[in-house]
């Protein structure tokens, strides 16, 4: 199933619950909540108390995706929060394997996340563990990137390894993802797509349906 994932980083803040559900009325089935702590990555984003005040606004998924470090200290309270889907960045666990156990005790889904310059072996191990792999497509902390070219071959690589070992791992890209470079990430084996700029300029709900369109050519 190919899935939309829209990015509120890029979405306006003093409207934050509006175009939360703006977007889910619009047909995107997953939220993607970007958590930064100024560690991790040059930048301050948002945390538990706005993921607790727009929970009440949908029930699409939560996608909680944390650039902070040692992120197993807060799961719990960002399931608490209401997080249905959590991904953490390997470069930022001293301990993957745990941090994707303790995610899992709360029964909800875990991922990993690779930055660009991240190998594939980072998640060798891991792979048959988690639900999700995330691959950056632009470096970490800022919205409006341009998308890493390199990224391609690299979902490419990882759907075959995947493949290889007959998981059942969903591939997640985020980074400068729009409708005209979407077609060429779906072919490369992605299926889980985040896009902040490509839909919050402009009309969400234009934009949502530029990429369900492109989604409905795959299906």
């Amino acid at each position: 199933m190919l899935i939309l994932s829209p990015s509120i980083l890029s979405a306006d803040f003093a409207n934050l619950g509006r175009d939360v559900a703006k977007t889910a009325a619009a047909g995107a089935e997953y939220i993607h909540i970007d958590v930064m702590d100024g560690q991790f990555v040059p930048n301050i984003s948002f945390g538990i108390p706005v993921i607790k005040a727009i929970r009440p606004v949908t029930d699409k998924v939560f996608d909680v995706h944390l650039m902070i470090d040692e992120p197993v200290r807060f799961i719990k309270e960002f399931v608490d929060a209401g997080a249905d889907m959590i991904t953490v960045h390997a470069e930022a666990c001293k301990h993957l394997h745990r941090t994707v156990q303790v995610i899992k005790s709360y029964g909800i889904k875990a991922g990993v996340v690779l930055n660009p310059a991240t190998p594939l072996s980072a998640v060798e191990e891991i792979l048959p563990e988690v639900d999700m792999v995330l691959l950056m497509s632009v470096n970490p902390g800022f919205g409006g990137q341009k998308y890493i070219e390199t990224t391609t071959d690299k979902v490419r690589r990882l759907r075959r390894m995947i493949s290889e070992r007959n998981l059942s791992v969903d591939i997640e890209v985020d980074g400068g993802v729009t409708p005209d470079n979407v077609a060429m990430l779906i072919e490369a084996g992605a299926n889980i797509f985040v896009a902040g700029s490509a839909v919050y300029k402009g009309s969400v709900e234009e934009n949502v349906k530029g990429f369900l369109e492109v989604f409905k050519k795959y299906e």
